[in-house]
C-alpha cells in the first residue's frame, strides 16, 4: 500500500526537478484531462454544466502538486469554460450581470477547494513526517538493543570459554563446552532474527547453515568426518527457531563425540524442510549406532533430557532409531 506522502509529487521529485516545474506539469496534466473529458461531454450535450469539471481537476492538482498547481489548474479550467462555453462562445463577454456573478462564485468556490486540498495535503505531510521520525527512533532503539544483546551474549560466551580453558577436570571442561555451544546457538538465532527482514521470524536456511558451519569447525577436527546440511527455505518464530537450533546442536554434538569411535571417516547429515502439515528435522549419521546397553533410560542423562525438552519447546516430537549402520533422529513439527 502506498504511503500517504507518496502522492506529493512536488516533494518526491524535488531531487530531480524544481518543485515549481513539477507543480506546473501537474496543473497542465489535470487541466488537459478535464479538457478531454469536457470535449467528450460536449459531444453528447454541448455547453451543459460548463464549470462542473473545474472542482475535481483543481482538487487533484492540489493534492498531487500543492496549492500552486491547484491555482494554475483553476485558472486554466475556469478560463477555458468561460471563453469557450459560457455564456457566449469564444468570448469573455457576459450577456447579463448574472453571468458575471456565476463566474465570480465559481472562482470563489474554486479558491476554497484549493485551500481545503492544501490543508489536507499539509496534514498528510505532517503525519507522514511524524511517522518517519517515529520509525527512525524505533530503528535506532532496536539497533541499540540489538547491539547490547550481542554484547551480552559475547560476554557470557567469553566467560564460559575462559572458565573452560582454566578447568582441569574433563567432566567440567565438557559441561562448560556444551553450555558455551548452547549460548552461541541462541546468540546466532538472535543475529539472524534481525537479518530476516520479517519481524519476529528467523530464516532457517541461513540460521541452521551458519550453525552447522560453526559446529563443523568446533567439533569435526578430523578431516575424515564431515557434516552435511540440507536446509530448505522457511521462516519460523524466533523462540521456535532457537529450540530447533538447540536440538541440532545437541544431536550433532552427540554424533561427533560417540558415533565414530574407533573410525576415521563418517558423515553426519542435517536435513530440515517442509512436510505435509508442518516441518521435519532429521540428524543422521553412518556411524556404529548406539549400543543397546548404553542407550539412556527414561530418566537418562542431561543430554537426552535437554533434547526432549527442546523438542517440546519447538512444538514437536522426536524419535531416535539406531542400528549398526548408524543413527537417525527425527523431529516432527506441526505447522
Amino acid at each position: 500500500m502506498a504511503r500517504p506522502g507518496a502522492f506529493d509529487l512536488a516533494d518526491r521529485l524535488a531531487v530531480l526537478v524544481p518543485r515549481w516545474v513539477t507543480q506546473l506539469c501537474v496543473a497542465l496534466l489535470c487541466a488537459a484531462g478535464a479538457g478531454v473529458i469536457r470535449a467528450m461531454l460536449d459531444g453528447a450535450a454541448p455547453g451543459a454544466a460548463p464549470f462542473a469539471l473545474v472542482f475535481p481537476a483543481v482538487m487533484l492538482a492540489t493534492l498531487f502538486g500543492r496549492w500552486l498547481a491547484g491555482l494554475i489548474t483553476a485558472a486554466l479550467t475556469i478560463g477555458y469554460a468561460w471563453f469557450y462555453l459560457y455564456p457566449i462562445v469564444d468570448s469573455f463577454a457576459f450577456v447579463d450581470r448574472a453571468g458575471a456573478v456565476n463566474v465570480a462564485v465559481v472562482t470563489f468556490a474554486t479558491l476554497i477547494t484549493v485551500a481545503i486540498g492544501e490543508i489536507f495535503s499539509r496534514a498528510v505531510r505532517r503525519a507522514t513526517q511524524e511517522r518517519d521520525r517515529e520509525i527512525a527512533d524505533r530503528d535506532l532503539f532496536l539497533a541499540e538493543f540489538d547491539h547490547r544483546v550481542k554484547n551480552n551474549f559475547t560476554i557470557v560466551a567469553g566467560l564460559l570459554d575462559m572458565q573452560r580453558r582454566r578447568a582441569t577436570d574433563p567432566a567440567t571442561v565438557e559441561a562448560l563446552g556444551a553450555a558455551l555451544a548452547r549460548v552461541e546457538s541462541i546468540g546466532r538465532a538472535h543475529r539472524h532474527l534481525y537479518r530476516s527482514g520479517q519481524p519476529g521470524l528467523v530464516e532457517m536456511r541461513d540460521y541452521l547453515g551458519d550453525l552447522c558451519a560453526t559446529l563443523a569447525d568446533a567439533l569435526l577436527l578430523r578431516g575424515g568426518v564431515v557434516l552435511e546440511c540440507n536446509i530448505a527455505e522457511g521462516a519460523l518464530p524466533r523462540d521456535r527457531a532457537v529450540s530447533i537450533g538447540l536440538v541440532v546442536n545437541e544431536l550433532v554434538t552427540n554424533a561427533a563425540k560417540h558415533a565414530f569411535t574407533g573410525r576415521e571417516t563418517g558423515t553426519i547429515t542435517v536435513t530440515f524442510g517442509p512436510r505435509p502439515g508442518g516441518w521435519e528435522l532429521t540428524v543422521s549419521d553412518n556411524g556404529s549406532g548406539i549400543d543397546e546397553k548404553a542407550k539412556p533410560s527414561a530418566d537418562g542423562g542431561l543430554g537426552s533430557r535437554l533434547i526432549e525438552a527442546f523438542a517440546r519447546q519447538a512444538g514437536g516430537t522426536i524419535s531416535i532409531e539406531s542400528d549398526r549402520t548408524g543413527t537417525i533422529a527425527t523431529l516432527l513439527l506441526e505447522a
